[in-house]
């Protein structure tokens, strides 16, 4: 989907925004959206070569007129030297830091009984203690002085999730440490049910995502754009009601429900190839 937005053109000119995760799926569709606005993006991930793919790809749809830019750092979350790193680097190269979209994380899908506990670790480096780390460091070394605006997405997962059982404890967590930043505007997003999460899963997406698609009014799955219409609205600093309140992106009814679980077991064991 092309990106597209109702907001006025230019609205974001000269501002700077980091996106984790920016290379593929709904951090990429959020950073094409923020370029589209005039906001200079950074886009990181641990792939180097995936990153500088779709950064090519956005740089062809930035009209010559526009201030915004592109640019790409790697960057492994779960480091904070390399956290510490990617914000030094773009503040040497940009002089300032308007926003921060802590987009990148990682599912591993297993019953309790079977994960591993590098995979448990995983999971919990990723979502949660990256998260923490990309939000100190851009906190302590531009937004305390300057403000700012910091966008957390975060599985909606708030009754749990067979196969999945780190997840409602890293997003209650996220909660807890962003509601103790000060001077800064923080939101969280509980995500959709996307095509580009399904296809992470490879086999096994298109068993377990499109179990949720009799409980949306839309009946089908999201788009990554569809994130970014409510991301784009938040990075507008006047929406001082929102602040710290998780919004649910979910598309359904699937919060209604209790944890189910499927008849046929579908979970994947955990294996150190996986990570």
């Amino acid at each position: 989907m092309a990106a597209s937005s109702v907001l006025r053109p230019g609205l974001f000119n000269h501002k700077v925004a980091i996106v984790t995760g920016g290379g593929t799926g709904i951090g990429k569709a959020i950073s094409a959206e923020l370029l589209e606005l005039g906001c200079s993006v950074v886009i990181s991930s641990r792939k180097a070569e995936r990153l500088e793919a779709a950064a090519q790809q956005m740089r062809q749809k930035i009209p010559p007129s526009s201030p915004a830019s592109v640019t790409t750092v790697p960057c492994n979350i779960r480091s904070e030297d390399e956290v510490k790193a990617l914000v030094s680097s773009v503040l040497k190269r940009y002089g300032r830091i308007d926003y921060l979209v802590n987009n990148g994380g990682g599912q591993f899908s297993s019953p309790v009984e079977k994960i591993a506990s590098k995979g448990w670790k995983a999971v919990i480096d990723t979502n949660l203690t990256g998260t923490f780390y990309c939000c100190k460091e851009v906190y302590t070394a531009w937004m305390k002085q300057h403000g700012g605006v910091i966008v957390n997405i975060i599985a909606d997962m708030w009754k749990g999730f067979p196969g999945m059982a780190g997840h409602p404890q890293e997003s209650e967590s996220t909660l807890c440490f962003c509601a103790a930043v000060t001077g800064v505007f923080v939101w969280l997003k509980g995500t959709i049910f996307s095509k580009t999460a399904m296809e992470n899963y490879k086999e096994l997406g298109p068993h377990l995502f499109k179990m949720s698609v009799p409980f949306s009014p839309a009946k089908r799955l999201g788009v990554p754009e569809e994130v970014c219409y409510f991301l784009k609205y938040n990075h507008n600093r006047q929406q001082l009601l929102l602040r710290h309140n998780p919004l649910s992106l979910t598309m359904d009814k699937w919060q209604d429900h209790l944890c189910w679980a499927p008849q046929n077991p579908w979970y994947i064991t955990i294996r150190d190839s996986h990570l």
